[in-house]
């Protein structure tokens, strides 16, 4: 994936967010993206409350998973760098 494509999507995962970071902020949370890899493997950071909220894997299976692929097929999967091990 050329360095634009590479570009492209991480703005349109961004995007994605958009509809999930409403419902994050409420709690004082919200949620970065930090790179797509060439498998198309999204990595995401939590940030505020959400880094040491114990709902994150709830939160990233039914919220920014659905968000993301749900408007970008071609992402194979999400995982977060931070937050509480699951």
């Amino acid at each position: 994936m050329s360095l634009t494509e590479k570009q492209t999507l991480l703005n349109r995962v961004d995007a994605a967010l958009d509809d999930v970071r409403p419902h994050l902020a409420v709690d004082g949370g919200n949620v970065e993206v930090v790179d797509v890899t060439e498998d198309n493997v999204v990595k995401i950071k939590w940030l505020g409350a959400c880094e040491g909220c114990s709902m994150t894997s709830m939160t990233m299976r039914a919220g920014i998973e659905q968000a993301i692929i749900g408007k970008i097929p071609e992402i194979t999967g999400v995982v977060a760098i931070n937050g509480i091990a699951v």
